[in-house]
């Protein structure tokens, strides 16, 4: 009888979700159930003696894992369908409703000056500004949207790259991200918030995306069929330390090849764990997640000593699952659906 009832409790947690049509990338949603698990534990538990530097290794590879996916999944849409102000429209729609709506609430309460606002409205807060160009506009709170600076940044690049070039400006990604590596090591920059240091993590996804619609050749899916993922893991870890020295210059390439390696030919325990519907929820809810966390540690719930902080962290977690559950399913999701309508309408 405790067994029985023991199982109905943990299934949400160990059950998988079945496969579902071929052309959707199950896998990929069990990737961003992860990275949501490694950025926010990153930021809200301490994980192992502070001398191993785990928080600093856990939060580049939960955005390293983002940042692949994102690339993959927009250039496979521009691939299948390159219709720019549908792009937009839907990205758009996506990204700055819970953004404009945290900032118009965060802003304020966290002491945010005047001449902060503009760059965090408008995504180019992680480009060095005012004196000697090193002053970010960010302050506690937000700077967790150097990312979707990034992203958006990201947006409207390949937009105008595919609108001016059409298909063909996407065969020259590969180009562009060994640019941004290559200019990363010219400047001895392991990891940082810049687009111009960090968009090659995003970029790299995109040479996934070509590799598997047979943009670019054979070798690529060869390579990705043929890798052994669990080793690809190690060596992402390890690129994502701290101490690892050059090793952070490949980090965009290990978490793109253990992500590609999955999509050809995963092997049979990963996919399962990537399946698991904890992980699917955690997807489905991780934008939110990821917007909203770092306010929380500005209330009263993030507040105190040490000891006092972490007692509260389960607290802490509930409101902010509660708020993600609500954002995603309520709010976001009218805004999901408006986009979709209003491309479908333009399509018509």
């Amino acid at each position: 009888m405790m067994r029985a009832k023991l199982k109905i409790l943990l299934n949400p947690f160990v059950s998988i979700r079945k496969s579902t049509a071929d052309n959707y990338f199950d896998v990929l949603d069990g990737w961003r159930g992860l990275s949501i698990l490694f950025v926010l534990s990153a930021h809200l538990l301490p994980l192992g003696p502070k001398f191993l530097r785990l928080n600093e290794t856990a939060g580049p590879i939960g955005m390293s894992l983002f940042f692949t996916l994102s690339g993959f999944l927009i250039a496979n849409f521009l691939i299948h369908r390159p219709n720019i102000s549908d792009f937009i429209i839907r990205r758009f729609f996506r990204i700055i409703p819970l953004a404009w709506l945290y900032l118009v609430v965060a802003l304020p309460i966290l002491g945010a000056g005047v001449d902060d606002y503009l760059p965090h409205f408008l995504f180019y807060g992680n480009w060095p500004l005012g004196e000697g160009a090193t002053h970010l506009s960010f302050v506690a709170g937000t700077s967790h949207f150097w990312s979707l600076c990034v992203e958006m940044q990201f947006y409207v690049g390949i937009a105008l790259l595919v609108f001016l070039l059409r298909g063909r400006g996407l065969l020259l990604i590969p180009f562009f991200c060994l640019f941004i590596t290559f200019y990363r090591v010219n400047d001895g920059v392991h990891i940082a918030i810049n687009t111009y240091y960090r968009v090659d993590e995003i970029l790299v996804g995109v040479v996934v995306a070509l590799a598997y619609n047979k943009k670019i050749g054979r070798f690529l899916p060869r390579f990705f069929e043929w890798v052994n993922p669990y080793y690809v893991l190690v060596l992402l870890l390890v690129s994502c330390h701290p101490d690892s020295g050059f090793m952070n210059y490949f980090r965009p390439y290990f978490a793109a090849t253990a992500v590609a390696a999955t999509l050809y030919s995963p092997a049979p325990h990963i996919k399962k764990f990537l399946n698991l519907k904890i992980l699917i929820y955690l997807a489905g809810v991780s934008y939110a997640l990821y917007v909203i966390h770092p306010l929380l540690t500005h209330t009263w719930l993030g507040s105190g000593e040490t000891m006092e902080k972490y007692v509260k962290r389960p607290l802490l977690f509930a409101v902010l699952f509660l708020l993600a559950h609500l954002s995603t399913f309520y709010y976001e999701k009218y805004w999901i659906s408006l986009a979709k309508k209003l491309t479908k309408k333009k399509g018509k």
